[in-house]
């Protein structure tokens, strides 16, 4: 602010400078001697004229007329008593006023239309900007009123002009325009910060987020192709499969979306308030699969660890269901991160093997889960395993994992 006052008092002294030079440099006007130099002129012209005439021959008496027009120059100058005193006016009398007006005008019109009240309301946003963001970024971040929104986005704007390599800041601006449903924004800022760090999960997540909101077809596409690297890393956050479940539901891939929201459940556990959202988000695709929930088309297994058995925090849970005989060949199989167990996770036709051969198709059955500690699951050395008895389908299954290969 200090920077715009200096800078507003070199253009006001400037402007009286302009204002100034033409009062100090006036000439003084003096009607007598500009009269008497223009008789002058006239008179000797008038001389030069009757000597032309005299000599052509139209004057006869060139004397008497030389007299006449002196009498008439001389007549034309006024007496002392008759010259009007001079009157004088000092140039600082004009200048003074005329500064004054200059200063009084600018900075009144500048009160009246500079918005001052605005730029002061934004300085002062942009110095409180730290709090904000502590604030939007504590658990109780969604309690900001519609006001602290706006002055956190106009303090972000303001930094990312002039911290435009700031990745965090984009990325905050973007779950705020996402916040607010302003898909343009929220792409746009999410975009700008994925580029800046495009291997950071977070920056990541937000940008699929935004681009899932976009009514493109691309921008959907590149926001599976992210989501699909995201879960191939070691550890995949919740968000990732809430974000897919959603999407295949969108589309309409009823059986994606079951797995998706299942996978969820069984991070989060039965006592998470909320797994039975995510299983009524289950049933809803079940029924649009034209499935009945509860007669017997899905598998529920509880599965436990044995006291003796050690688990790698890196391995993964594999389970599988197979006919009541045991054939090695599963019909459906699952995998799900290692999580905390005891679990329940349920199995369904998504999850089958074959197209022509689904889950919902047998009678009986029987399910084996193993803990796979390399992630290949063509090796089985040092994995532990249990496997259940042969049940009805629609049964629950209890597997309890205590051997080991």
């Amino acid at each position: 602010m200090t920077l715009f006052w200096i800078a507003s008092v070199i253009l006001v002294v400037f402007s009286c400078i302009l204002v100034a030079l033409p009062v100090l440099k006036q000439k003084a006007n003096n009607d007598e001697a500009l009269r008497d130099e223009l008789n002058k002129a006239f008179y000797k012209d008038r001389l030069s004229e009757l000597e032309e005439e005299t000599e052509e021959g139209l004057v006869e008496n060139q004397q008497d007329l030389i007299d006449d027009l002196k009498q008439s120059l001389l007549d034309d100058i006024p007496s002392e008593q008759q010259k009007a005193p001079e009157s004088v006016i000092s140039p600082m009398a004009v200048l003074i006023p005329s500064m004054l007006l200059v200063v009084g005008l600018s900075y009144a019109m500048y009160f009246k239309f500079g918005a001052q009240q605005d730029v002061q309301n934004w300085q002062e946003v942009t110095a409180n900007l730290p709090a904000l963001s502590k604030k939007l970024m504590s658990p109780q971040g969604a309690e900001l009123s519609d006001d602290e929104m706006r002055d956190l986005t106009l303090a972000l704007r303001t930094r990312l002009h002039y911290q435009p390599e700031d990745s965090t800041g984009w990325l905050l601006l973007g779950r705020i325009a996402l916040a607010n449903r302003d898909v343009d924004t929220a792409i746009g800022s999410m975009k700008k910060a994925y580029k800046l760090e495009p291997e950071n999960t977070d920056v990541m997540l937000g940008y699929a987020q935004a681009l899932m909101l976009s009514q493109d077809d691309v921008d959907q596409e590149n926001a599976r192709r992210i989501l699909g690297n995201l879960v191939q890393q070691d550890y995949v956050d919740l968000r990732v499969f809430s974000l897919l479940a959603f999407d295949a539901f969108e589309r309409q891939d009823f059986a994606a979306a079951i797995r998706y929201w299942g996978i969820m459940q069984q991070m989060i556990g039965p006592e998470d308030s909320r797994y039975e959202m995510l299983g009524r988000s289950i049933e809803n695709a079940q029924k649009q699969l034209g499935q009945q929930v509860g007669t017997g088309k899905s598998v529920s297994v509880t599965i436990d660890l044995a006291d003796q058995v050690v688990v790698d925090p890196n391995a993964v849970l594999i389970v599988s269901v197979h006919t009541a005989d045991g054939a090695p060949m599963p019909v459906a199989a699952a995998r799900y991160p290692i999580g905390t167990l005891p679990r329940t996770v349920v199995l369904d036709d998504g999850n089958s093997m074959i197209a022509e051969r689904k889950l919902s198709s047998l009678d009986s059955l029987m399910v084996r889960a193993r803990i796979d500690s390399d992630g290949n699951v063509a090796t089985k050395d040092g994995d532990w395993f249990g496997e259940s008895e042969a049940v009805k389908i629609g049964e629950p299954v209890e597997v309890m994992i205590d051997n080991q290969y």
